[in-house]
């Protein structure tokens, strides 16, 4: 929950978010905010989040300066090395050059205050967000309400095991369906399992008929 309660602004998209990795709904105040929390929730390195996080007092600014998002990381399985958690601000970079000095103040305070707290600070724009994974994210995201049933799942994922634990997507629709229509049941299955990570694809590659999807064990 952050500090800050967002307003309904008409000028920007603002709105709620719900986090499946928070187990809660968080609120935005722009769509490339919405969009870093869909990277965010889908990171296996992040543990959690919180938007709106603290208040950080800046000389000559009477309400302080509140940063985007805290960003809370696991240890690294191999090495047990845990990344600093990551105060960050999220900006267009056209608005972060445009207003440069305005931000100075506030970005140094923000800097100082993280690093008192062995944080990082840093901005995000949307070079970072705005990727091939978000798409495919996205694209997976279409597919968070649908329910199926287990024995289907179980089906496609003893399939893919079957296949020495790498599937293609032509490869295991020919296992599975022998028309269009029978497609069309499986396809979302397919990328519901995805979504929940019982399957694996490289979110860094676009998603097309070649992606290939592999068990949890072997990604």
């Amino acid at each position: 929950m952050g500090i800050r309660k967002i307003p309904k602004n008409h000028l920007t998209v603002t709105g709620s978010f719900a986090s499946r990795k928070n187990g809660s709904m968080g609120s935005f105040e722009s769509l490339l905010e919405k969009e870093y929390m869909m990277l965010l929730d889908f990171d296996e390195a992040v543990e959690s989040f919180e938007e709106q996080p603290v208040n950080i007092p800046v000389p000559g600014v009477p309400r302080g300066y509140i940063p985007d998002v805290l960003v809370h990381f696991y240890a690294n399985a191999a090495t047990g090395h845990v990344r600093k958690s990551f105060l960050t601000e999220i900006k267009h970079t056209g608005d972060l050059k445009k207003n440069a000095e305005k931000y100075a103040l506030k970005f140094a305070a923000a800097e100082q205050y993280a690093a008192e707290r062995n944080w990082e600070f840093g901005l995000t724009t949307e070079i970072e967000i705005r990727t091939v994974r978000l798409t495919n994210i996205k694209f997976l995201r279409e597919y968070r309400n649908i329910v199926p049933d287990e024995e289907s799942c179980i089906k496609i994922l003893d399939l893919v095991d079957e296949m020495e634990g790498v599937a293609s997507l032509p490869r295991l629709l020919l296992r599975l369906a022998v028309n269009d229509e029978e497609q069309l049941y499986w396809l979302p299955i397919i990328w519901n399992l995805v979504l929940m990570r019982r399957l694996i694809i490289n979110l860094d590659a676009a998603i097309d008929s070649d992606v290939l999807f592999k068990l949890p064990e072997a990604a």
